[in-house]
């Protein structure tokens, strides 16, 4: 759909922040939408539909130990660690109360990115439907099968394809070629070329296009869907995808509960998500207000080049409305964040879960990652940086709701750099250090 400048200028009136939108400003946006948790009866997912997602990883682990040296130690368990990271807050410029933790999914085993929720998560159930419809396996079986040459064989004869900007790509294209899949992923032209090469070193088959991610999701899902056996990962729609990621939800609750860190009305935690197309912000968010209820309050980051999801749910078009409708380029150097249209699945849903969005400037994101490789000696890529600033932009909506600061646990979720080259990383890092 092409919108007239009457429909932007429209828009712009009803909603005053998209002047700052638009130029480039970092804005902090509090959700109108936000519903009370009994609303949640109402979504198109169920605490169950979670529950039987968890229990989907318990019966491949036995697989993903034996494939996956990194994860005989969680005995083949993809999660996590939650870390303190107390010195990096005291850098901070506005001091802030509460606890403040990082949970590491950039040490995500197999791929090391959030991805590595919803994307192995989505393959292996497309693998399990289909080993279970060819009568080859039951739920009852030993799924170190998925190793066996006969597996293999069949799952030869049928292909996966996705879109995407890096880390999504990463994760599919990993495990499918692993299985025995013919995987194909198509790239932006701006993904980072390190991505692009270690998936063809696995085997995957990797094109690139010219444009951006909604480019490359569109040619994907097209050339997907015209093979009969082909299946496509559609990041901008897919109820598999949200519900691989919602799972971290019950597992982030166990390790808090280790920590013996409360949550309740009283003793609330604030999570800040980085956000491209939607998807894993929205599928954790969905998960932990399931979990939480309303003692969890959720914030997704977006670069101000490519504030997407922010511009969906504010102006209430959703994916209907692209960046590129306002003039915004989508050219941002967190690359798994340069999504110019949001997911039309996980934004419907996220639209009365999440409290709200703020946007961060590349250059910020840079000089994060230097603080807190200097204070924690934790190495993440830049967008996996965005959450770091949460607390600090989340003080006048604390203020609005009346929240004791003190007896808060905020949470900023890395989402990728295990698998940055060193060189990669090193010129991150050097950048960072730069611009401080």
């Amino acid at each position: 759909m092409v919108y007239s400048q009457k429909d932007i200028n429209d828009w712009q009136h009803r909603y005053p922040l998209l002047k700052d939108i638009i130029e480039l400003e970092p804005v902090f946006w509090i959700n109108p939408n936000l519903k009370k948790n009994e609303a949640s009866a109402s979504l198109p997912l169920t605490r169950e539909d979670m529950e039987k997602a968890e229990l989907l990883w318990h019966r491949f682990a036995p697989f993903l130990a034996a494939e996956f040296p990194e994860t005989k130690e969680s005995n083949g368990i993809i999660e996590s660690p939650l870390a303190n990271i107390d010195k990096f807050k005291r850098t901070l410029s506005t001091p802030v109360e509460g606890e403040f933790y990082l949970k590491c999914d950039n040490e995500l085993p197999i791929a090391g990115s959030i991805k590595a929720r919803g994307g192995i998560y989505e393959v292996l159930q497309h693998a399990e439907t289909l080993a279970i419809e060819a009568g080859i396996l039951t739920k009852d079986d030993d799924y170190t099968a998925f190793s066996s040459k006969e597996f293999k064989e069949f799952f030869s004869q049928f292909s996966i394809g996705v879109g995407s900007t890096g880390n999504l790509g990463l994760s599919i294209g990993i495990i499918s070629a692993k299985l025995g899949f013919n995987v194909f992923v198509y790239m932006s032209a701006d993904a980072k070329q390190w991505k692009k090469d270690l998936l063809r070193e696995k085997g995957v088959n990797v094109h690139e296009f010219e444009g951006d991610f909604s480019i490359a999701i569109a040619s994907g899902r097209e050339k997907t869907i015209a093979d009969p056996k082909g299946y496509f990962v559609d990041d901008e729609d897919s109820k598999h995808l949200f519900l691989g990621y919602s799972v971290a939800a019950l597992r982030l609750q166990k390790q808090l509960d280790q920590k013996k860190i409360a949550v309740d009305e009283e003793h609330p935690i604030f999570v800040y998500l980085p956000c491209g197309v939607g998807g894993s912000p929205g599928g954790i968010t969905y998960g932990l207000k399931q979990v939480f209820g309303d003692n969890v309050h959720c914030f997704f980051v977006e670069p101000t080049h490519s504030p997407s999801v922010l511009i969906g749910l504010l102006t209430g078009e959703m994916e209907r409305v692209s960046v590129q409708d306002f003039g915004i380029d989508n050219r941002t150097e967190a690359d798994g964040l340069a999504v110019g249209r949001p997911s039309s699945f996980a934004t419907a849903v996220s639209d009365n879960l999440v409290s709200g969005i703020y946007t961060i400037e590349d250059n910020d994101l840079y000089k994060l990652l230097a603080i807190l490789a200097d204070t924690e000696e934790i190495f993440l890529e830049p967008s996996a940086t965005a959450g770091l600033a949460g607390p600090e932009r989340v003080l006048s909506y604390m203020e609005k709701k009346n929240i004791n600061a003190k007896n808060t646990t905020h949470i900023a979720w890395a989402t990728g750099g295990d698998l940055v080259p060193e060189s990669d990383m090193k010129s991150f890092y050097d950048k960072g250090k730069s611009l401080l």
